[in-house]
Parts: structure tokens; C-alpha cells; sequence
């Protein structure tokens, strides 16, 4: 059974920063395409970003590209996601997800599934 587990969510001011971490329990993460997804309260998930298994292929939501940077470090089995200039909007629970690429990412299928990390922006 795969385990993926998130980590860096907390409260940040609007304009601030936070650093989630998405941790392979278990298994190789470096083997998968990683996705991050958020929901808010009373919304639908949403697709915030998917690297490819290498790194080398990242895509990123409209809402928040040129905020949000996707990265990993196969080393330490670890996907990260780099969260800038926060809006109020991003406050959700983010979610990381394994599959084995992001064929359709923003679609949501992928197979493994975190159970989150909660972000709030408020001043």
C-alpha cells in the first residue's frame, strides 16, 4: 500500500509563503508523477500542479501559475510545492497524489492519495 503524507501547511498572511512537502511512505516516490490538489470548503477539488516522475515536466493551474512552483528531490523521496504571494482564494486543504504520469492530471485520477495538509490565508 502506497502512503503518501503532507507536511508545511499552516496560516499565513495574504502576500506570504509556505513550502508543502510530500513524503513517500514505503515506496519510491521518484517512480511517479506527483499531483497537488486542493479543496475548499464547500468547492470541488481543484488541480494545482503535476511533476513528472524525472522532474523534468511540471504543469501548473491558471489560478496559480507564476505563484506556485512544483519541485522534487528523488533523493530524499520528497515533492515539494512552493506556495508565493498568497491570496485569501488559496486557503484549502491541499492534497498530494501519486501516479505514474500526469497523462490528464487535471482530471484528478490518480491512484494514491494523501490526506492533506491544511493552508489558510488571513490577515
Amino acid at each position: 500500500q502506497l502512503e503518501l503524507v503532507e507536511s508545511g501547511g499552516g496560516l499565513a498572511q495574504p502576500g506570504g509563503s509556505l513550502r508543502l512537502s510530500c513524503v513517500g511512505s514505503d515506496f519510491n516516490l521518484g517512480d511517479r508523477a506527483i499531483g497537488w490538489f486542493r479543496q475548499a470548503p464547500g468547492k470541488e477539488r481543484e488541480g494545482v500542479s503535476c511533476i513528472s516522475p524525472g522532474g523534468t515536466t511540471t504543469n501548473y493551474a491558471d489560478s496559480v501559475k507564476g505563484r506556485f512552483t512544483v519541485s522534487r528531490n528523488n533523493a530524499k523521496n520528497t515533492v515539494y510545492l512552493q506556495l508565493d504571494s498568497l491570496k485569501p482564494e488559496d486557503t484549502a486543504v491541499y492534497y498530494c497524489a501519486a501516479d505514474w504520469n500526469c497523462g490528464g492530471w487535471i482530471l484528478g485520477l490518480f491512484d494514491y492519495w494523501g490526506q492533506g495538509t491544511q493552508v489558510t490565508v488571513s490577515s
